[in-house]
């Protein structure tokens, strides 16, 4: 059965970050989602434009196996917003895989989920995430997954394929993209 994963995308999201991941779960065989926050027709921050499948509004009641959250300046009109924060809660209580890269961490870190994990993110969020643990590029500590910015979206995708399938399809989608 395919492993179901929502990315949440707003303006001004992170090219890289939202479509290395994407690409590497659909071709390892997830079912993955594009939720608009807003709107279904998002703008990245340099420019590519996305339509969303859906807006985020639609499907914030539901569960996935999976939620990820690219970074970018968009990332910050995420913060404060209950409806999501209860929603990734929700995920991550539920030990769903809970992702987050670049700037995004900061929106897990308001929602309470980087308490006394080990969580990565861009050089920007240090001074708010005084508590980083680690400063690899991508670092996994139980459901969560964070990455440290857009030159590793495509680790941070692989990772997330490997905790949402195994290893071997990790590995062997990597070996097909000749990474």
């Amino acid at each position: 059965m395919s492993k179901r994963t929502v990315i949440i995308i707003p303006n001004k999201f992170e090219e890289m970050e939202f479509v290395c991941p994407f690409d590497i779960l659909l071709r390892g065989g997830s079912e993955v989602t594009v939720a608009g926050y807003g709107n279904v027709n998002i703008t990245g921050c340099h420019g590519l434009q996305v339509r969303a499948n859906v807006k985020f509004a639609d499907i914030a009641s539901s569960i996935y196996d999976c939620v990820i959250l690219p970074g970018g300046p968009g990332c910050y009109s995420l913060r404060g917003d209950a409806t999501l924060k209860d929603f990734l809660m929700r995920h991550f209580e539920a030990k769903k895989l809970v992702c987050a890269i670049c700037a995004a961490p900061l929106v897990l870190h308001d929602a309470g989920i980087l308490q006394n994990r080990k969580y990565t993110g861009h050089p920007c969020t240090y001074s708010e995430l005084k508590e980083i643990i680690a400063t690899d590029a991508v670092v996994g500590d139980g459901n969560l997954i964070t990455g440290s910015g857009p030159g590793v979206a495509a680790k941070f995708g692989l990772k997330i394929l490997e905790r949402l399938t195994d290893k071997a399809t990790a590995d062997n989608t990597a070996r097909a993209m000749l990474f």
